[in-house]
């Protein structure tokens, strides 16, 4: 039975939100501009409001209340009262129920209505329009949580960054359609920790799950009502609760019971988060918590139009990470994901936008000061989008050290590069390399650079080799959403062929930019799927999508499993040879008394690149040898690190190119390990110093020049 009015003590103003305490629960509501704050209890069933309790306590604009006789399992939401003054920023409605912006447990469907609306829908003056419509019918309930779970002995993988492999998924999408995961546990928290997942992402050789979007979210009004979904859940409303979409059974515990089976497998946890907006949207939104909360202190408003809000996102909104009570709320978010959920680290969503100060984005921002100080923030992966919608968003390379980037300048070579290109080498081996002129002159490392081909905004791989243009059509947008800038190549053929010439080219083709991916300097991002040939059919934007065109298809053919086969062992030798995966930029010079340098770039007749070589425009062919005595590292014992060295050829010409390994560079012929002309390379073929190597057109082959037994440590 819910608390009655007499039994409201004054409580706390921290922790914000519902906190049981094993006796009653506490309620604790920022809001620095309202007059009056109520909270709202609802039974069992969500369906009936069975009274509403005014806080009579405000400590620092923070509204609070403690009830006795509250337990896990209630339901409620607030009513805030304050001035309806939109020209003045303000948009309080009391007859809309909000969302706590801390609610750890978010419940049941949102519902859309023009009740949801602060305002009349088409009203000729906004601020005249005050909607006085009851919104509780049509919104989800937010439901006080126990928050104990018997985490055992789970400890956190801590991966090296530069042994990191990132694998990017979508928790439905990656087992909606698998066969080994049970029918009622597809496309759930559950399903992904099954066993037949867990094993498919050991064997393929990653190390990091990162989750799209798992903040309870809300599907866009349009879509909703055009028999659509927002399926990617860029759309954030509850930056504590764990989306129930996702959930079998209904429980916080089924997301932690998930971290703690991947963290059993070696494997870490990060989680792609959406602090730059809400689901509000603009100005003709929604009010669903913030806006009816505080609209002037969690949203960045136009100065002097306080109508109109600041947006750098180009979703209608930005968070204003200028106040100090909306700062602390994205900290408590992140830290309750750590501290409570375990899980590893951040991709934060358009990072750009939570930097901004004034106008520009701040290097020297509150959110990296406060992040960078953190004593358990500051301790776990971070990683940036770094680029928004608003003038000067576009930050790669310029965020602090202990970030690391998208490098969409990688992803956008080595796509121009493998699609021929010219004009391209000197770019493609800066990409190749790390990046170093975009990291080391702010004294990071190569694994700032977060390298990938395909994400989920995009392309899939198999489409990149089959499409020339998006084709968007089910999108219900007459395929003008998406990127028109695709770098992509089609192989001769729009879409689907059963041209056997077209088909082997597409499949040496995802070989060339999986081994790409690979075996650069930096951390790899594989987008789920892309390891098997998946495929949207051409659309570059299925952000709303949840049908089988956006779910990974695990019953695969030949030609799937053998892409699948070339990348477990392109991870493997990744794994195994810390050449590719160095903690330092290659500096061009012997190390630690070696007489051979740590990296030689070289032409396809064996000469040293020159400056001029660099320039050639036509070029589309280069090698670069590999030295595994130059790794500038040591082992546990303090001794040189050393590694086999390695020889790679590339070729972008659509013909074959001869390359010639110069004298003295290695003393004895090396071993082919890969060639992408075939899934499977063939074994006992060497290549020899003087001897020329034929490498046909858009391939790509690496050689080892193994250490001998008593040369190695």
């Amino acid at each position: 039975m819910a608390a009655g009015i007499d039994a409201l003590w004054p409580g706390r103003p921290h922790p914000r939100g519902a906190n049981w305490d094993g006796m009653g629960v506490n309620f604790a509501l920022f809001s620095e501009n309202a007059e009056r704050v109520e909270l709202c209890l609802f039974d069992r069933s969500g369906r009936h409001e069975l009274q509403r309790v005014a806080l009579r306590e405000q400590t620092d604009q923070v509204w609070h209340g403690y009830l006795p006789q509250v337990r896990p399992g209630q339901l409620y939401g607030w009513r805030v009262h304050g001035p309806y003054r939109p020209r003045d920023g303000h948009r309080f409605n009391p007859h809309k129920l909000l969302l706590d912006p801390y609610a750890r447990c978010i419940t049941g469907a949102m519902r859309w209505h023009d009740a949801l609306f602060g305002y009349r829908i088409g009203h000729a003056d906004e601020d005249l329009s005050f909607d006085r419509r009851d919104s509780a019918p049509y919104m989800p309930r937010c439901k006080v949580v126990e928050t104990a779970f018997s985490w055992g002995d789970d400890k956190r993988p801590m991966v090296p960054w530069h042994e990191t492999v990132i694998y990017e998924a979508h928790v439905r999408g990656l087992t909606r359609m698998h066969p080994g995961v049970p029918p009622e546990l597809r496309g759930t928290y559950a399903g992904l920790a099954c066993a037949p997942v867990i094993e498919h992402l050991k064997r393929l050789g990653v190390t990091t799950v990162e989750l799209m979007p798992v903040h309870s979210f809300v599907d866009d009004r349009h879509l909703v009502e055009s028999g659509r979904r927002n399926y990617w859940g860029y759309n954030s409303i509850g930056f504590f609760a764990p989306d129930a979409r996702y959930s079998a059974s209904g429980k916080i515990a089924e997301f932690k019971s998930m971290v703690r089976t991947l963290h059993a497998a070696g494997l870490e946890v990060v989680l792609d988060v959406v602090y730059n907006h809400t689901a509000e949207g603009s100005e003709l939104g929604p009010t669903l918590g913030f806006r009816g909360i505080d609209n002037a202190a969690y949203y960045r408003l136009e100065p002097g139009q306080s109508r109109y809000y600041q947006d750098f996102t180009g979703c209608g909104n930005t968070l204003n990470m200028q106040h100090p009570r909306v700062l602390q709320l994205l900290m408590d978010s992140l830290r309750y994901w750590v501290t409570e959920m375990h899980v590893d680290g951040f991709r934060f969503d358009l990072a750009s936008a939570l930097a901004r100060e004034l106008h520009a984005v701040d290097r020297l921002s509150a959110f990296f000061d406060v992040l960078r100080q953190d004593p358990v923030l500051s301790q776990v992966k971070l990683i940036a989008e770094p680029w928004d919608l608003g003038a000067g968003g576009y930050q790669v390379g310029n965020f602090p050290v202990g970030w690391t980037e998208w490098n969409d300048k990688y992803r956008d070579t080595i796509r121009s590069y493998w699609k021929g290109e010219g004009g391209l080498i000197g770019e493609f081996a800066q990409r190749f390399t790390g990046s170093s002129d975009l990291y080391n002159r702010s004294s990071r490392r190569p694994y700032a650079s977060i390298n990938f081909v395909a994400a989920h905004d995009g392309f899939t791989l198999a489409d990149l080799v089959s499409y020339d243009h998006k084709h968007n059509e089910a999108n219900g947008e007459h395929n003008r959403d998406g990127h028109d800038h695709n770098l992509s190549w089609n192989c001769g053929v729009e879409g689907p062929t059963s041209d056997p010439d077209v088909l082997a080219l597409r499949a040496q083709q995802q070989r060339n930019f999986i081994a790409t991916l690979l075996l650069s300097q930096g951390v790899p991002m594989l987008l789920a799927g892309d390891e098997m040939g998946r495929s949207q059919v051409g659309n570059n934007n299925a952000y709303c999508q949840d049908t089988p065109a956006s779910w990974v298809d695990w019953d695969l053919d030949g030609p799937r499993l053998a892409l699948l086969g070339f990348t477990r062992r392109l991870m493997a030798l990744r794994a195994h040879h810390p050449v590719f995966r160095r903690r330092d930029f290659f500096q061009g010079r012997p190390l630690y008394g070696s007489s051979v340098r740590d990296i030689v770039w070289l032409q396809p007749d064996g000469s040293e690149m020159t400056a001029q070589a660099w320039g050639h425009g036509h070029a589309r062919a280069l090698a670069v040898f590999l030295s595994g005595d130059g790794l500038g590292d040591v082992d546990a014992q303090a001794r040189p690190l050393r590694d086999d060295s390695f020889l790679l050829l590339f070729n972008a010409h659509s013909e074959a190119v001869s390359f010639t390994l110069p004298a003295g560079l290695v003393a004895e012929p090396g071993e082919l390990l890969v060639d992408t002309r075939h899934a499977q390379t063939p074994a006992g073929v060497p290549i020899e110093p003087l001897v020329p190597y034929q490498l046909p057109g858009r391939a790509l082959a690496l050689f080892r020049f193994a250490r001998s037994p008593t040369e190695r440590p």
